[in-house]
């Protein structure tokens, strides 16, 4: 007589399964995640930033909330502030020398664009190009940035003088022709501060492209030479790709650089000639310090701020997906 032994199955639950159900973390009070964040290290590094954290508070935050109060108050800064309101934004919208000079910053900005945005780019693909002699060109490409900005303008000023000394009226009268007054003409005195500002800042985005060139995988490179790219076809198909994050937050840095410009159009033309390079920044140092009225000044300063700000986000939204692909 033989006996068969049968393993019983085991009986299954319909419905959902009870145990594969995530397993909820009990919510921590606030005080103990606050006590776990201090065994973790973190009040000790709140220690060491604490003073770094209250100087820039106090010389970078502080003046922005007090120049909130500053715009609707009428003051020098040495009699007592009178409150005005809305007064100061309204003598400035109607200064008929804001216009001229928002347009300036404007024109300023496009011309900034227009020539000295693609040269970094350019400049950063022919020095990655380069194998020996790559760090002598990073060192010449950063020369500029180097020497300070007054210095640059005023160098850049010997070179427009509108003698036959001036180094570029010195070229043209190796030609024959007559010196130019590059300053003095009203159609050149934009151009010649934009080509200015472009030599002296242009070093900075230069290193910034080239590192992110050099990061690109040579991967990349290779496959696109076995498919028999040539060099253009590389630089747009693989480096400008890859560089595609960095050029728009470059781009984005400019525009609010340019719109800040100061200190070529202040020292190299005064704002001259007619007007033609006064910017805003200039205007608020000239409501500022030479009218002594800090309440519009910093009315316009908020205005630019808030000019500015808009611009960005709308910046962002529109890039959004193209630096996201």
């Amino acid at each position: 007589m033989s006996t068969t032994l049968t393993t019983a199955e085991p009986e299954t639950q319909e419905g959902p399964d009870v145990d594969a159900r995530p397993m909820r973390r009990p919510r921590r009070s606030p005080w103990a995640a606050l006590a776990l964040w201090a065994r973790r290290g973190g009040a000790a590094t709140l220690v060491v930033f604490l003073p770094l954290l209250l100087t820039f508070g106090y010389f970078a935050w502080w003046p922005i909330l007090k120049s909130l109060v500053l715009a609707f108050q009428r003051t020098d800064l040495f009699t007592e502030p009178t409150w005005v309101g809305l007064r100061n934004f309204e003598r400035v919208l109607a200064d008929p020398l804001l216009w001229t000079a928002a347009g300036n910053t404007v024109w300023f900005a496009v011309l900034a664009l227009v020539v000295g945005f693609p040269l970094p780019i350019l400049g950063a693909m022919a020095m990655a190009e380069l194998r020996r002699s790559r760090q002598i060109a990073s060192v010449l490409v950063y020369l500029p940035v180097i020497i300070p900005p007054v210095v640059s303008v005023l160098l850049w000023k010997q070179f427009y003088d509108p003698s036959g000394s001036g180094l570029f009226n010195t070229v043209l009268g190796w030609f024959g022709a007559e010196p130019v007054g590059w300053l003095q003409d009203p159609g050149f005195a934009m151009p010649g501060i934009v080509i200015q500002a472009t030599w002296a800042t242009a070093g900075t985005a230069t290193i910034i492209y080239l590192a992110a060139i050099m990061s690109v995988q040579t991967e990349l490179y290779d496959a696109a030479e076995v498919d028999g790219a040539s060099v253009l076809r590389r630089t747009w198909h693989v480096t400008l790709p890859q560089l595609r994050g960095v050029i728009l937050l470059m781009l984005l840095l400019q525009i609010i650089g340019t719109m800040q410009v100061f200190t070529d159009p202040f020292v190299m033309t005064g704002g001259g000639p007619e007007n033609r390079t006064v910017t805003l920044l200039m205007l608020i140092y000239n409501y500022a310090f030479l009218s002594g009225d800090f309440g519009k000044a910093t009315a316009l300063s908020l205005l630019l701020a808030l000019v500015l700000s808009v611009v960005s986000a709308v910046y962002l939204r529109l890039t959004r997906s193209w630096s996201e692909s």
